[in-house]
């Protein structure tokens, strides 16, 4: 792929909402998902002579955000013990009035009770749209732990959307 500045430029533009975003749902925080981003786009520009075509570039920094993201989480606990139990699988949700706090706020509260490893497979299969046969190449992982931290994820959040969404939920 050409590396000039301006097919650069067109790059960041092109995927910055997506590395940003992927970033974000993982780290939890925004200020460290633009680092992570930003992480993510230095080395970009250090590596697009080598990346072959449009598509290789999608999948480069879907995957370098997902490491890059999992890498300041596991930065964040060895700085803070208090940032680990943060992401304990128990978190208890901050008491909100539904008219105070809106539903995606919520859902996105709910996600980060679930482990890095779970958030990161369930975001690259619902939001980026990938199977788990591609899940598992992008994150070289074995097929099954894709699958068991797809199935453990939605089973986790649907049982903590029942006990915390009541307001949201039918019957």
């Amino acid at each position: 792929m050409d590396d000039s500045p301006q097919t650069f430029r067109e790059l960041v533009e092109r995927h910055q909402a997506r590395v940003f975003s992927i970033a974000y749902r993982i780290v939890g925080e925004r200020g460290t998902a633009e680092e992570v981003a930003q992480d993510v786009f230095l080395e970009l520009h250090r590596r697009l002579g080598r990346l072959e075509s449009e598509d290789h570039v999608t999948a480069w920094l879907r995957r370098v955000a997902c490491h890059r993201a999992t890498d300041a989480l596991r930065r964040r606990a060895a700085r803070a013990d208090t940032a680990a139990a943060a992401y304990e699988d128990g978190m208890e949700l901050r008491p909100a009035a539904p008219e105070f706090l809106p539903l995606m706020n919520r859902v996105e509260q709910l996600l980060l009770t679930l482990s890095p490893a779970q958030r990161t497979v369930l975001l690259l299969r619902y939001q980026e749209d990938l199977e788990a046969e591609d899940i598992a190449i992008e994150l070289g992982m074995p097929l099954a732990t894709v699958r068991s931290h797809l199935q453990r994820a939605v089973k986790l959040l649907r049982e903590k959307a029942q006990r915390s969404l009541k307001e949201y939920c039918r019957g």
